[in-house]
């Protein structure tokens, strides 16, 4: 196996409208959206600082500025808690970024639409050989006991023959019918992707029980697949599994991963009520 480099960089993509979560993504940038007494995307990004990354580079829409706010540096509040001897809350305020670069690529609306849009505008930031993770913003794997999901993902990727892998978790069978459902074959005990059905008409027509959460680690080899993608002129959204297809049949492998967290989508009403009475408890 060749030697894998390790990885520190991750592209979160976060440009979206929110449009499941009108009308309060109106004014409230959707990865802002508390869980608890934190924003929703602030569990993957203090995850990914726990697993080594440190460089994160969040792909925003044009009028997106609360993330930038809640990561960056607000003076008047650290000298208010100063003055006020709050050193546990300034400290945390303090920790945000702690440990990570951040860095803003902007999306802006004259783009085309879709998940591989994103990774091929932030695609200068990787280095030929480098591995980097990819993730979508509106989700979380949430672990009770607080050991890192990607740190674990990570790890076990770097000791696979596969370039490249994906998280995945197990939904109910008749759930299927609302999420991208893994095909896959088994190869020495290692699941591998190999192709995605986008919302089944049945359960029955589903090939697992498997989804991907949108958590990625892939080697710089896919970027010619994903900037293919987002630059043909095609009708409808450009989407980075279309990418990934291009990739595995170019004869690149990629490991399927299970997650041990707990899956919170947070991109639907029901599911950011389920996420906090799960984290809260």
């Amino acid at each position: 196996m060749t030697q894998k480099t390790a990885c520190t960089k991750a592209i979160i993509l976060v440009a979206g409208f929110g449009t499941r979560r009108l009308p309060i993504t109106k004014s409230i940038e959707k990865c802002m959206i508390p869980v608890g007494n934190r924003p929703t995307i602030d569990y993957l990004v203090q995850d990914c600082i726990r697993a080594g990354i440190t460089d994160i580079i969040f792909v925003v829409g044009e009028d997106f500025e609360q993330l930038k706010h809640y990561y960056g540096r607000n003076i008047s509040l650290e000298e208010h808690l100063i003055g006020k001897g709050k050193q546990a809350q300034l400290q945390e305020i303090r920790d945000l970024s702690k440990g990570a670069r951040f860095h803003y690529v902007i999306q802006d609306s004259y783009q085309p639409y879709g998940t591989s849009i994103p990774v091929h505008l932030a695609r200068d930031f990787v280095k030929e050989g480098e591995r980097f993770v990819v993730a979508y913003g509106d989700n979380i794997l949430y672990r009770k006991d607080g050991t890192s999901e990607l740190t674990d993902f990570l790890e076990s990727s770097t000791h696979l023959e596969t370039p490249s892998a994906m998280l995945t978790v197990r939904v109910p069978h008749e759930e299927t019918v609302n999420y991208g459902v893994l095909a896959h074959e088994e190869a020495d005990g290692v699941k591998l992707y190999r192709e995605i059905v986008e919302k089944p008409a049945t359960p029955e027509e589903a090939p697992s029980d498997l989804i991907n959460p949108g958590i990625f680690v892939f080697e710089s080899g896919i970027l010619p697949f994903v900037s293919a993608n987002a630059e043909t002129v095609m009708e409808g959204e450009h989407y980075i599994t279309d990418a990934i297809n291009d990739y595995v049949a170019a004869g690149n492998n990629i490991a399927l991963l299970d997650a041990k967290g707990e899956y919170l989508d947070c991109g639907t009403v029901e599911g950011w009520l389920h996420a906090n009475n799960y984290i809260l408890g």
